[in-house]
């Protein structure tokens, strides 16, 4: 298994809009791709010296392969809809593979 790990950095002007948008329809869209089978949204409780209010997104897919089609078929029309929040987020994004899940 792979977890395509996407943390983001939200200015607190956008945060209740941005969240409601992720929680109602970018994680649904991203799951709707069939290319991951879960995804977790966690906050981060660090607070970031740039400020902001900082989540990370855990995608799970059952495969590097399957994470490489999404980044072929999907990844940039995907991002393209967040323009409405455009500049006022950072994110970072990380391959992770799942070595032993207790």
């Amino acid at each position: 298994m792979v977890i395509y790990n996407v943390t983001i950095n939200v200015q607190e002007d956008i945060h209740d809009k941005w969240l409601k948008w992720m929680k109602e329809e970018h994680i649904p869209d991203m799951l709707d791709t069939r290319k991951f089978q879960k995804a977790l949204m966690t906050k981060v409780l660090v607070q970031e010296p740039m400020g902001g209010i900082t989540y990370s997104v855990q995608y799970t897919a059952e495969s590097k392969e399957m994470l490489e089609s999404y980044y072929a078929e999907n990844a940039d029309e995907l991002r393209s809809r967040s323009k409405a929040f455009e500049g006022k987020f950072v994110a970072f994004r990380t391959e992770l593979e799942v070595i032993s899940e207790q």
